[in-house]
Formats: C-alpha cells, sequence, structure tokens
C-alpha cells in the first residue's frame, strides 16, 4: 500500500526524525501521511503539526540517533518506513519499499537513489556507501539512503547508540551483522537530497570505529569480533565448506554453529540441518540469517544438556563441528554422546585447531580449552567408539600470523586487515593443499565413522 491511498493501513508506521531546518518539511508529510498511515515526529524546533491517535510527536530529541530511538517507542504497525523528511523523496515510493517485507523475502528494504546524470551532491554518499559496502559485506549500492523499510521487529532489536546522524551508519553495520535479509529497490528523486558536510564525517567516523577497534557489539561480547571477522573471510570459508561437503550425508547436526558462518555453506541440498548453539546471542542471528529455509533449524542448547533422545530420532547421519571441540571441557564425554546417536555408517567431520605450541590469547579469548595434537585427536575419536578415516594436517601458511598475533603481541581477534589478505590467498592454499599431503599445520580435519552397533 503507498502512501497515497486512501485507507488506513495499521500494519504501517512512519517515522520522520527532523531538525529545525527539515521541520517544515516533516509538518509537510505528516499532513500528507496522517490519513493513511501512523506517523511519529521526533526532533527539536517548533512543528506546525497537531497530534492525534495517529500522529505523535516527540519534541527535544536531539539529533538523528535520540529522534529514531524514542519515535520506536510509539510504533505500532508490523512495518516502520524510515525517511528523511526532505522534499526529493516521494511518498510513492513506499509501495516498493514495503514490498518485499509483505512478501517475507526481506527484513529491511533500502532505496536506491537515482538522479538523471551526474550529480556532485550525491558523490560523497555514494563514497561513503562504497566504504560502508566493505564495512559490513553487504550488496546494498546505496546504504546510507534517506528512505528505508523494516520490519519493526527487527528494527527494534538493534540497539543503536549514536545520538546524531551517524546512526545511518550504525544501523547498516547492526542489521547487517544480525544476519537480517537486507533488499534494495530504486528510488527514483524528484531533486538532489541536501545532507550537510558535518554529517557526512560523523558517518565517516563512525565506519571506521567499526572497520577498526569496535564490532557490531560494541564488544560488549568477548570472542564475538573473531567470529564476525571470520565471517567476512568469504574464501576462506568456501574453502572449509567444501571439504565438509565432501563427508556430508543427508540429515545433519552442527554443533557450535556461532553465527552461521560454516551452516551457510553447509546447508544447501541437505534435507535436515540442526544447528545447535549455547548462546542466545548467536541462535537470534542464525533465526535471522535462515528465515524461510524450514530445513534449517537453530537449537539453543548446551552439548552436555542437549536432548539427545530427540535428537536420534531425527535419524542423523553426520554430525560436523567446526572449530568446536576445543571449546568443549570434557571433550571425550561429547564424543561418545555423538556415537550414542548415530547409525551405523554414520560420522563425525570435525576441524579442530592444532599445535599446542600456538595457544595464546586468541584461544583464551574466544574460549579455547586446548588445541590438538594429531595423537591426541585420534585418541579421543577411538576411545568414543569411532573409526577414524581422515586425520589431515591443514593450513600451513596461517602458522605464522597466529602465532605472531596470540603468543607475541597479545592480541585478543584477528586483525581485520589481515584476514582480509589472508583470504585473499585462500583459494591458491585450498588447491595446494588438496596436491600436497602437509607436514604440519595450524588446523587438523577429521573424518570418523561408526562402525559397530552401540552397545
Amino acid at each position: 500500500m503507498c502512501a497515497s491511498d486512501a485507507s488506513v493501513n495499521p500494519s504501517l508506521s512512519v517515522i520522520l526524525p527532523y531538525t529545525p531546518s527539515t521541520a517544515a518539511a516533516a509538518a509537510r508529510f505528516a499532513h500528507a501521511l496522517a490519513g493513511s498511515h501512523e506517523v511519529v515526529l521526533a526532533g527539536e524546533g517548533p512543528l506546525e503539526v497537531t497530534p492525534g491517535p495517529r500522529l505523535h510527536v516527540l519534541s527535544g530529541q536531539v539529533g538523528k540517533g535520540a529522534a529514531i530511538r524514542a519515535a520506536l517507542s510509539k510504533v505500532t504497525g508490523a512495518v516502520t518506513v524510515l525517511q528523511d523528511p526532505d522534499e526529493a523523496y516521494s511518498l510513492a515510493a513506499y509501495e516498493a519499499l514495503c514490498r518485499p517485507i509483505h512478501e517475507d523475502t526481506a527484513d529491511g528494504v533500502f532505496g536506491r537513489r537515482t538522479v538523471p546524470g551526474l550529480k556532485p551532491e550525491l558523490l560523497a554518499g555514494r563514497a561513503l556507501g562504497g566504504f560502508a559496502r566493505f564495512v559490513t559485506d553487504t550488496a546494498l549500492a546505496d546504504p546510507l539512503t534517506g528512505a528505508r523499510a523494516f520490519r519493526t521487529e527487527a528494527l527494534r532489536s538493534v540497539t543503536l547508540t549514536c545520538d546524531d546522524d551517524a546512526v545511518d551508519a550504525e544501523l547498516v553495520v547492526k542489521l547487517a551483522a544480525q544476519l537480517y535479509r537486507l533488499a534494495e529497490v530504486p528510488l527514483p528523486l524528484t531533486a538532489v537530497p541536501t545532507r550537510p558536510l558535518a554529517s557526512h564525517l560523523s558517518q565517516l567516523r563512525t565506519l571506521m570505529r567499526y572497520a577498526t577497534v569496535r564490532d557490531d557489539a560494541d564488544n560488549q561480547h568477548e570472542g564475538y569480533t573473531s567470529l564476525e571477522r571470520m565471517d567476512g573471510a568469504h574464501n576462506y570459508n568456501a574453502w572449509l565448506g567444501k571439504r565438509f561437503r565432501e563427508h556430508l550425508g543427508r540429515r545433519v547436526l552442527e554443533i557450535g554453529a556461532g553465527i552461521g558462518t560454516i551452516t551457510r555453506e553447509l546447508e544447501a541440498g541437505l534435507e535436515l540441518l540442526i544447528a545447535l548453539e549455547v548462546d542466545r546471542f548467536y541462535v537470534d542471528r542464525l533465526k535471522n540469517l535462515f528465515r524461510g529455509k524450514p530445513h534449517v533449524r537453530p537449537y539453543l542448547s548446551d552439548v552436555a544438556l542437549a536432548d539427545w533422545e530427540s535428537l536420534q530420532a531425527e535419524r542423523l547421519d553426520t554430525i560436523v563441528l567446526s572449530n568446536v571441540l576445543e571449546h568443549i571441557p570434557d571433550d571425550a564425554a561429547a564424543v561418545r554422546r555423538f556415537r550414542q546417536i548415530l547409525p551405523v555408517g554414520g560420522k563425525v567431520v570435525i576441524l579442530v585447531p592444532a599445535l599446542p605450541q600456538l595457544f595464546g590469547s586468541m584461544d583464551e579469548a574466544v574460549g579455547h580449552y586446548r588445541r590438538y595434537t594429531p595423537k591426541a585427536l585420534r585418541e579421543v575419536l577411538e576411545a568414543g567408539g569411532f573409526t577414524v578415516d581422515t586425520l589431515e594436517w591443514m593450513n600451513l601458511v596461517g602458522i605464522p600470523g597466529w602465532f605472531v598475533n596470540s603468543r607475541l603481541l597479545r592480541r585478543r581477534a584477528m586483525p581485520k586487515f589481515q584476514l582480509k589478505l589472508y583470504d585473499q590467498l585462500a583459494p591458491l592454499l585450498a588447491q595446494t593443499e588438496r596436491h600436497v599431503k602437509l607436514p604440519v599445520g595450524m588446523s587438523l580435519f577429521a573424518v570418523a565413522r561408526v562402525t559397530e552397533t552401540a552397545g
């Protein structure tokens, strides 16, 4: 439903954050929208608008970020449009913005601003948008647009801390990191939107912070920075995914799914993938990432407390652990539990960090109890009732970087730039390691099989 429809749309709310310089335009938008949608105006400065049951005015909110946070407390619609009160934007675009959300193909939709010809006024926005794509790993061409629509539940789920125009950058960083489905539609403009230089600089500073010293959880969840940065190592993850897929059955249990980095590489073509994760912080992201894919089931549980009888009833044929076994205090007990629910022929496919000599601050930050030797990994698998078919070193080239960062520099996470540089080498490393038997590596890859019925 677009804004020009005469009937009231109770499922759509519109937030218009305004400043003294945009108050007049905000009032005009509010008058045009109030008959058909819920409207919330939040900002500072005098406003010629009469509040009503579906027209809320929240004055005294200094800054765009503060205004949006205040406005969200009043929103009742299932879908919320965030729009800058700039005359360049047309209300007729609402239908296109909201359609992917109503069709449940997106959680957030960004209006890609289009103007005939080259407009110098938009160059700064396009440059910032390119930097935002680098920081967030999204494919959005115009992530800092002034017209966006969201599932209200998704918009409320992110914690916004910026008070000023930097909130636009913060919003796309956090939505992308929480793995919401973000889409884009063309947004023809009637004029070129205006945005002061201070707004661009504020957004740039915020993007720089999230690219360097802060993660999208504002550094409040130790260990997440490493997972989030690894999620951006697309070539490396594709390499691991290919190694795992060569050994998968059709019904898979992934232990310790994290934010879904490997889950995403495995799920295509499977009949069932249960993604077990102990941390609700990560499970919420898994639900966002796999919304609309019923064959992927996030499951909140500790390994020791999982309902193993119910899991056995799922007729699982493969259990996958990608850098997880080292997080489990009693790894031997966990492996015995895996053996109990797998049929003869079922497999565990495991990647673990290797070489105890490398254990350092980054291991501590992500909760590792140990790094393995080939002998130690084989022993824990065989003692748990498995026959080891494959046990190989992986990732020789990663050893120096891990040793320097984790042992010598005592860093808590791998620097993002180093990781991106390493990721460019991953395809070559994958090809090389397929043809060369490594003498050592920073990881061990193992495939173990059930050969007898459990006693």
